[in-house]
């Protein structure tokens, strides 16, 4: 026989159970793991719990967030530059070119490597998908039904948790990011606690303006505002299926 937990001890479970994870955690997910223990808590208990547990970590340098793939405990932005000294690792450096390719999959998604190559003029290198695919940001969602059935790429869950997005309707429009102070407000720039995610939002937005060879989020997706009435955003024969994300 299963048996509830009062609130405060729901919290401090909760808390536990988000700190040592390395994922984020859902509420279905966060049920399950009750489960497993006799514990019962509705959904809207364990809201109310994840509600309080981001009430008291108010004035701490942790804070609680909910993103694509559930709720996880992270460090806040503020407080970024006193962990990276922690950092051994020097973080990667986002050639300009993956940069056009992952900020036109996100948001002309699904598109296909031909479609990118048409924007951009030159040809993606098989690296860049590559690595795109292996951080998890990008995957196939379907086929064109065109001949040669190109694959057609989107976004996933990991891009958007990396990003702290719920969803896809949290990309700040290219119009809004033509301002650098507007960049940092719109795209988050949190490391999760226990994550260790190899740049962060301020480094793309810094580093790569240091260099010819690299570019600004702000200065690529000016230029993909020009570029916009050139791209592809219908796709008829794409079923929901197809659409839909992880």
């Amino acid at each position: 026989m299963s048996n509830a937990i009062i609130l405060p001890e729901l919290v401090r479970i909760l808390e536990a159970l988000l700190l040592v994870h390395p994922k984020p955690l859902t509420i279905e997910q966060l049920q399950q793991l009750l489960e497993s223990k006799a514990f019962t808590a509705s959904k809207a208990q364990l809201k109310q719990a994840l509600t309080a547990l981001a009430d008291a970590y108010q004035q701490h340098a942790l804070e609680l967030v909910e993103v694509a793939s559930g709720y996880r405990l992270q460090i806040r932005s503020s407080y970024n530059t006193w962990t990276q000294v922690l950092s051994e690792e020097k973080p990667s450096k986002f050639s300009r070119a993956m940069l056009e390719t992952l900020a036109l999959i996100a948001y002309r998604q699904p598109i296909t490597r031909g479609e990118i190559e048409e924007v951009r003029g030159v040809s993606v290198s098989s690296n860049i998908m590559r690595s795109l695919q292996e951080r998890e940001w990008i995957r196939v969602v379907g086929y064109r039904e065109v001949p040669g059935k190109p694959a057609m790429f989107a976004t996933t869950k990991a891009f958007l948790d990396y990003f702290n997005l719920k969803g896809l309707d949290e990309l700040p429009s290219l119009m809004a990011l033509r301002d650098l102070s507007e960049i940092e407000r719109s795209i988050p720039q949190q490391l999760p606690l226990t994550a260790s995610n190899e740049i962060t939002t301020e480094k793309l937005l810094t580093e790569h303006t240091q260099a010819t060879e690299e570019v600004s989020f702000r200065s690529l997706l000016n230029e993909l505002d020009a570029m916009e009435e050139h791209l592809v955003t219908e796709f008829k024969d794409l079923t929901p299926t197809d659409a839909a994300q992880d």
